[in-house]
């Protein structure tokens, strides 16, 4: 991380003091400089793990969220209008409730404090709305999406280094289950690729409404660089996740892509490196048996279908599942929307819907009615974000995990103050007259 500088023990002490003097200048009248400093670490744990020995190191990252906040508070800023902040409201606050519903059913301890881990669970996926809050509140104009968008890139650039660099120090001549590593994002292969597929399809809707020749090969070089960092994660929910994503470009935007699918579905096998395609094809083992992780899928939702039944409305309780044993020591259902029905019910998952669908509805409208290339690429790149995350949560938790979800909710509370300024900047300013203002609404 030092770059060969011999510099790299540093870096870390440098950052956490950043953080404190962030959190000085967020509460002193700055907190755009705040977000704009925080947005890196957010996927970033491995590096955030330094911190933990510091005092509230683990925390930090919380603690200048709130100062965003309560800096922008205080200097009078307000958030634009967006029903998706009603949405997380009451999300929020019907999750801490199902908690207390999981403790008098005697499946978790109360949620009280950070030693309970229910507590900590549901404190540690609330930031993710509280990014979303500290994004709208301080992005009030063009500039700010502008930046926001490209210190995103510049982020998703470092997590694409650290994946390959990892990836390819080790030999994949044939898969080898065993060589797959947790990635920057410190949780996993599956998740470092829900992460990975997320935003190489973020970049490439975002993209298709770049016109400065320059920003489009460099944005058409982080997606190649992101989908080739994907592919070395070796997780099949994440090459899904983009095919589907594809797909919906295709039907959207650009119908060559649809044709170039095509092909890709005939031909992958003789494209793609061989560890690539013994991962994809690998459902059973040499005696003819499920593969051990397919098998364990399985079960486990098997014995989640008979809770379910025992508790559809409101479920087991919030963050539940981890406490519980289950069928092979799992701590996963392997499919998030049948870990929010087990745990929140019925109620949980209609709200999970509604979110959803707010975010999509928000980016389509960017993406269809906009008239800036800029918040039309926001919008696109939002939605196409939004499929590849809808896909992957099939196949496990990649929701709740603030590295997955945190930096999407950045971009769309930039998207919401979008929206905002979509509705108020006049035609005549969307439309300007010389050619030195139309060529600054080509994302310059």
């Amino acid at each position: 991380m030092g770059l060969g500088s011999g510099l790299g023990h540093y870096i870390p002490v440098v950052a956490y003091v950043g953080f404190w003097i962030m959190c000085l200048v967020s509460l002193g009248g700055r907190p755009l400089w705040g977000l704009y400093y925080l947005i890196p670490f957010v996927p970033y744990r491995s590096f955030r793990d330094h911190w933990v020995d510091y005092p509230l190191g683990e925390h930090m990252l919380a603690i200048l969220v709130i100062a965003v906040i309560v800096g922008a508070l205080i200097r009078g800023k307000r958030l634009p209008k967006s029903k998706l902040y009603l949405v997380w409201l009451v999300i929020g606050v019907y999750l801490y409730c199902s908690m207390w519903l999981g403790t008098a059913l005697g499946n978790a301890p109360a949620p009280l404090w950070l030693s309970d881990v229910n507590f900590v669970t549901w404190k540690d996926y609330m930031l993710v709305p509280l990014l979303f809050v500290a994004t709208g509140l301080v992005v009030e104009d063009r500039k700010a999406v502008r930046t926001v968008v490209l210190i995103s890139a510049i982020t998703l650039l470092f997590i694409d280094r650290s994946c390959i660099l990892e990836s390819m120090s080790r030999t994949w001549t044939n898969f080898d289950e065993r060589k797959r590593s947790g990635g920057p994002l410190a949780f996993g292969s599956n998740q470092t690729a829900a992460f990975l597929a997320q935003f190489a399809m973020f970049f490439w809707g975002f993209i298709e409404f770049v016109k400065r020749k320059k920003l489009k090969l460099f944005g058409y070089g982080l997606v190649a660089i992101t989908l080739f960092a994907t592919m070395y994660t070796f997780s099949r929910a994440g090459y899904l996740a983009v095919l589907v994503s594809v797909l919906v470009l295709g039907i959207l935007k650009d119908r060559k892509l649809l044709l170039i699918l095509g092909v890709f579905l005939v031909t992958w096998q003789a494209l793609v490196p061989t560890a690539v395609r013994q991962r994809v094809t690998m459902t059973e083992d040499v005696n003819g048996q499920l593969e051990f992780s397919a098998q364990e899928r399985i079960d486990i939702w098997h014995e989640s279908l008979n809770s379910i039944a025992h508790s559809p409305i409101v479920g087991n309780g919030y963050a539940t599942f981890q406490i519980i044993p289950h069928v092979h020591g799992l701590e996963d259902t392997h499919n998030w929307y049948v870990l929010v029905m087990v745990e929140t019910g019925i109620i949980g998952l209609i709200m999970a819907f509604i979110l959803f669908e707010q975010i999509i509805a928000m980016a389509y409208r960017l993406f269809r009615q906009a008239k800036d290339p800029l918040y039309q690429g926001l919008g696109l790149g939002l939605g196409l974000a939004m499929c590849s995350c809808i896909v992957a949560n099939c196949f496990g938790d990649r929701w709740t995990y603030l590295e997955i979800t945190g930096p999407l909710f950045v971009l769309a509370g930039a998207a919401a103050r979008a929206v905002h300024l979509m509705a108020v900047v006049p035609t005549s300013e969307l439309n300007p007259v010389n050619s030195n203002a139309s060529a600054a609404m080509y994302f310059t």
